[in-house]
């Protein structure tokens, strides 16, 4: 059994080191500072073909102290949240601002910027978990999915389970803490036939225990899921509708924060640099952010600059609404924070939603993607390549499995010609979305 995690002694202690942290740093002569400090632990574990491969317990702690001299920036990090080691940190930490060069974007967000909303919530809950216990659940899992016929061996189910304590705090005299918990179950099996062997993988994820979904339909789903893929073939090359399935469409949404976000646009390393205002998807499509959500995966009431998040509108019937900024980016592009400092947080779609019967149904002839392999994707240009897998759709109907074939095209172009979003929503991450139909790539198979 894992050792007991106080949470509330944890935060306590967190938020005094914080607190020491920053009284330091001005008693050293900092203009300015910020200290991050976090505890997590856990416990992981793994089986295959019926026996336990490995049991992890895990308890992980880290400090990390920024100081402002002037426009001069030093950071120093440790694993050890000790008075000493806090100590050592600090003076690091000044030592390396008065050597940097001058950077006038550099400081704290502005004061008036930071959270004094900080309700709780609804991300934490642990879970009172033995290592039996974990154990039995992943055999339940893996069992599940090898007793369907056709299941040839299994990769193994894999179960973690961990809680843990975040503190920011700053020397406008923020302090802002939050407890946090995350729990999931995967399970991946291998199946073959005279055409060879196939594998794929299912998982469920959630803040609250109660809200996973059960071992045995993770399993059942792992085994169907690898089954649907014996007897793939290579697709016929031509330029073809699309089909993302949610699994994968998330993805997409994914090379679009990162185009927007503050540091590839001041670095001039995005396709959509000073795009602001402009119609990018059809008039129908709105992305939103939702960050004070309760009980989602990325909910915070604070970013890591300490200002309060709030809800945002990223495209607004498909303009270009806002870019994604921290206080530095914001502040080499010449705007305003859009408390977005760590990333976006709970993003959601608003658009008239299709069900996967219809979607099929208006591509008639393409290909339905379900998994995606390699990096081909340029932030500058826009330009996407992927080798992909997934089945060959003929009078909007699925017909077969597909595999070792390429799609190829341009996330501007693929964002213009977004025909539909499935109702088929997968919300077992931060970003809620159903499958994408995307009007025409270039599909490269036999």
């Amino acid at each position: 059994m894992t050792q007991a995690f106080d949470a509330a002694a944890q935060q306590a202690l967190l938020e005094s080191r914080t607190e020491q942290a920053l009284a330091l740093a001005r008693r050293l002569g900092a203009d300015a500072a910020e200290v991050g400090a976090s505890v997590d632990q856990g416990i992981g574990v793994s089986v295959r073909e019926g026996e336990v491969e490995t049991v992890e317990l895990s308890r992980d702690q880290g400090i990390a102290v920024t100081v402002y001299v002037g426009s001069r920036k030093g950071n120093a990090s440790s694993t050890d949240a000790s008075e000493a080691s806090i100590q050592a940190v600090v003076e690091k930490a000044v030592a390396i601002a008065c050597h940097t060069g001058e950077d006038p974007a550099a400081g704290l967000a502005d004061a008036e910027l930071m959270a004094r909303e900080l309700p709780d919530l609804d991300v934490h809950h642990p879970w009172p978990l033995t290592t039996e216990r974990a154990i039995d659940l992943a055999l339940a899992c893996e069992a599940a999915g090898r007793r369907k016929a056709g299941i040839r061996q299994s990769e193994g189910a894999s179960l973690s389970s961990g809680e843990g304590v975040r503190v920011y705090g700053n020397s406008h005299g923020f302090l802002g803490s939050q407890r946090g918990s995350r729990h999931s179950l995967s399970c991946m099996l291998i199946a073959e036939d005279a055409g060879g062997m196939q594998r794929d993988y299912d998982y469920t994820s959630a803040r609250n225990p109660a809200e996973l979904a059960a071992p045995e339909a993770v399993g059942e789903r792992a085994a169907e899921r690898t089954l649907q893929r014996l007897g793939a073939r290579r697709p016929a090359t031509g330029r073809l509708p699309v089909l993302f399935d949610a699994t994968v469409a998330s993805g997409l949404v994914g090379h679009l924060m990162s185009a927007i976000a503050g540091g590839s646009l001041y670095r001039q390393a995005s396709f959509l640099c000073d795009r602001l205002g402009e119609t990018l998807f059809p008039e129908w499509f709105t992305l939103l952010e939702r960050p004070m959500e309760r009980g989602a995966m990325a909910s915070s009431p604070f970013d890591n600059d300490g200002v309060q998040t709030r809800d945002n509108v990223f495209i607004d019937r498909g303009r270009l609404a806002s870019y994604m900024l921290s206080a530095y980016s914001a502040r080499r592009l010449g705007l305003q924070t859009t408390g977005n400092a760590g990333g976006a947080r709970n993003l959601r779609i608003d658009a008239p939603l299709e069900s996967r019967e219809a979607l099929l149904a208006r591509m008639q002839r393409g290909v339905l993607v379900t998994e995606l392999m390699g990096q081909g994707v340029n932030g500058v240009t826009g330009d996407y390549s992927r080798g992909a897998a997934g089945f060959w759709v003929e009078n909007g109907q699925v017909q077969h499995p597909v595999e070792e074939f390429t799609i190829a095209g341009n996330l501007e172009a693929m964002f213009r010609g977004l025909a539909g979003v499935g109702d088929d929503l997968d919300t077992r991450g931060s970003i809620h979305t159903g499958s994408w139909l995307i009007d025409e790539m270039t599909v490269a198979g036999s």
